[in-house]
């Protein structure tokens, strides 16, 4: 990662000390009872499929997508970085956990930069005791930090990191080979900019699209631009967030470096990256992030949006985010929720997209927590629908000044996909 554009660790300061307390620094979104939805889906895929026009041919498969009640949705923080990264400062492993504990956090990927250790995490961050101890769900991984870029892995277990190390500079097609033989979540790491992920994203399952507190930084927006290009070309890749934060503030006795300032604005949770798992497991997070039942707030105390789909107007939800089905040609109404505590006390603006181009804006007003909007996808055209949602986001007392640099973007949802091939899944 390169040197965040923090205004001055004075201005943050400042700003930090005159934050309003907010209604929405409340009940955890995490810790509601989610409402239901009434029935799971079953998704009709395309196999055929014209790469070069978009368009779909031949036959579908019918088969049932995963449950759209048997879970929950799971808090979590995916790009992070402990004192095991040499550019790291005041940030053990141990402070990490307790401040997504303290938060209400579920999970985490801390993903230190492998180049640091010559590839051999396997003996440094995933040997440490408080890694071992946790008690949120760890996941295994690393940052892959190579010529080529950034990107970041994730594993519901121990698997062979050392060799994607040394793969670094092969072709990507030995790459893929190694990714898929460990079963591995690769995940391209803010695709635009310095350190951009340089290699195919035909070896990736999600994009770092919302990467450290700062939305309005110019990154988040290409990398957006990035994301949706991909799936408009006919690729199935989720989008995640990750705080990319390196440094914490120094406990006691501790020296500050010249970043600790950072941890005022961008640390453990910011954003937040939730996962629609069937359990409280790694696996089962793993599991949701491949399949795209993925949603990011800016922190986790900001609400979450949900989008879900009526697909033959009986006014039940059949998809959300992730899902992906087949177009009968008539009418879709799409539900956007936001979730959590305060959710209906601020108004929202819900920007929809379609296709990577705008569809439409919408008004969620206060006293209200949802809207919904109509369109029809057209039954021989792949299509993809996605929204961002901008208020105000919530107060993160952990990381109070958070809320001076971030923006109005308080929540990103992942798409629900109309005739997407399944051999891309």
């Amino acid at each position: 990662m390169t040197a965040m554009p923090f205004l001055s660790a004075r201005f943050l300061l400042s700003c930090c000390l005159s934050l309003p307390l907010l209604s929405a620094c409340g009940e955890l979104a995490g810790g509601r009872e989610q409402p239901a939805l009434a029935g799971d889906a079953v998704a009709a895929e395309y196999i055929g499929h014209d790469e070069s026009s978009g368009s779909v041919s031949g036959d579908t498969a019918a088969r049932s997508a995963a449950s759209l009640t048997a879970g929950e949705w799971l808090a979590g923080d995916l790009h992070l970085h402990s004192e095991h990264s040499l550019d790291s400062s005041a940030n053990p492993v141990a402070k990490i956990i307790a401040t997504a504990q303290a938060a209400g956090l579920h999970f985490l990927g801390i993903t230190d930069h492998d180049n640091h250790v010559d590839g051999d995490v396997a003996h440094h961050t995933w040997l440490d005791p408080s890694f071992l101890s946790s008690p949120l769900i760890m996941l295994y991984g690393a940052e892959w930090t190579t010529h080529r870029g950034h990107g970041n892995t994730f594993s519901d277990r121990p698997y062979d990191h050392q060799t994607l190390y040394d793969l670094r500079d092969a072709k990507d097609v030995l790459i893929g080979e190694h990714v898929a033989q460990e079963g591995i979540h690769l995940s391209a790491n803010h695709p635009t900019g310095a350190d951009h992920f340089g290699f195919s994203y035909d070896l990736v399952r999600s994009v770092e699209v919302w990467q450290t507190a700062i939305w309005n930084s110019g990154s988040n927006a290409s990398a957006l631009t990035v994301w949706d290009d991909m799936m408009k070309s006919g690729r199935k890749l989720t989008a995640r967030g990750g705080s990319d934060s390196h440094h914490g503030l120094p406990a006691a006795g501790e020296q500050p470096s010249e970043n600790s300032f950072q941890a005022l604005g961008n640390y453990v949770g910011t954003p937040t990256t939730w996962v629609f798992a069937r359990e409280r497991s790694a696996t089962a997070v793993v599991e949701a992030l491949n399949n795209g039942r993925v949603s990011i707030s800016a922190n986790p105390y900001s609400p979450r949006v949900e989008l879900t789909a009526d697909v033959d107007a009986d006014g039940v939800a059949d998809a959300m985010m992730g899902d992906n089905i087949a177009a009968s040609g008539q009418p879709v109404t799409f539900r956007v929720e936001m979730v959590g505590a305060g959710a209906a006390l601020l108004p929202y603006r819900v920007d929809v997209i379609r296709d990577g181009a705008a569809l439409t804006s919408l008004t969620i007003a206060p006293g209200q927590s949802a809207v919904t909007f109509s369109d029809t996808p057209a039954p021989d055209q792949r299509h993809f629908y996605r929204v961002e949602v901008q208020g105000a986001p919530a107060l993160y007392p952990e990381v109070p000044g958070s809320l001076a640099v971030g923006g109005l973007m308080v929540a990103l949802s992942n798409p629900i996909f109309f005739n997407f091939p399944v051999a891309q899944e």
